[in-house]
This record gives C-alpha cells, sequence and structure tokens, in this order.
C-alpha cells in the first residue's frame, strides 16, 4: 500500500502472532505503524522484549487480552492500546459479557479495541457502553455478500466517555 492519497495517512496493522524480532522488523519494512502483541501467547519476558522492540522501531503496540489478570500485565507495558478480545484463544468460544467487564477496568486514558464476536450494531453499541473506543471485526463481515454495506450499518456509534 505505498504510494500517495488519502491511503498513506491511515493506520496499518501487522495482525498477525507476533514471536519473533524479525517480524517487528518485516512489520516495518512492510509499511506498518503498530503490531499485535497477544498477553496469552507470549511469555512475560518475550512479550516484554517484543514490545521493547516495536517502540524501538517506532511501532504503536496493540496488546490484546482476554481476561482481567492479562490485562495487568499489558498495562505494564505502556500499549499505544488494550485489544480486549472475546473470543478464548484456548476454546474459542466467545463471550461478550465477559469482554465488557475486562474493557471496563482499562484506564481511561488509554484507547481500547474491543475484538471478536461483534456481530452487528448492537454488540457495537454494547462495547461502546462498555467503554470501548474501537471495534475489530472480521468474521462476520467475510460472511456478508455485501460487506460494505454491512460495514456501514456498524458505523456511526459514539464514543463513551469512560470515567
Amino acid at each position: 500500500m505505498r504510494g500517495g492519497g488519502r491511503w498513506r495517512s491511515l493506520p496499518v496493522l501487522r495482525k498477525d502472532f507476533i514471536l519473533d524480532e524479525t517480524q517487528i522488523l518485516e512489520a516495518r519494512a512492510a509499511g506498518a505503524s503498530a503490531v499485535l502483541l497477544i498477553v496469552r501467547v507470549l511469555a512475560p519476558d518475550r512479550l516484554t522484549a517484543l514490545a521493547s522492540a516495536a517502540a524501538s522501531h517506532g511501532l504503536g503496540i496493540l496488546v490484546e487480552v482476554h481476561t482481567a489478570g492479562e490485562l495487568d500485565r499489558a498495562l505494564a507495558l505502556r500499549p499505544t492500546a488494550v485489544g480486549v478480545n472475546a473470543r478464548d484463544l484456548t476454546t474459542f468460544t466467545v463471550d461478550l459479557r465477559g469482554a465488557e467487564d475486562v474493557v471496563a477496568r482499562v484506564p481511561r486514558d488509554v484507547p481500547v479495541v474491543a475484538e471478536s464476536g461483534i456481530e452487528g450494531r448492537g454488540d457495537v453499541e454494547r462495547m461502546a457502553a462498555a467503554g470501548a473506543d474501537f471495534v475489530l471485526v472480521g468474521t462476520s463481515l467475510a460472511r456478508r455478500s455485501d460487506p460494505e454495506t454491512a460495514v456501514r450499518a456498524l458505523m456511526g456509534v459514539g464514543r463513551i466517555r469512560r470515567g
């Protein structure tokens, strides 16, 4: 996506299982502005090392959590944003209620992305009410015959100030 125009100003996230510093270098070389680090899949020392490597290369860090315990580890990294995944990566079950609880625990000065299980506008509104600033939607859009219309149906939900 190199080049000019409106795409140049859009942030680009490398959404992958980042396990090694080489992947951070690849992300930077490909034009990413941020990387995803998943607390559940990284040992504490690897998580810290990868966060440090990303920061040293000028990349933002979206740290993904599923539980309140993981949130403490994420916040210690001073991330660019925290992603709260409603899908348990062990069982693949989706629990929006549990995600709401974790979203509500994120300090208001840290942007929050609600991830997984967002099927429709009601889910976007629900996550915004819990304190999410953004949503990451994938599977529900991929299932639609008209993804553009589906995206438009999810847009326009105002952020609700967390306090």
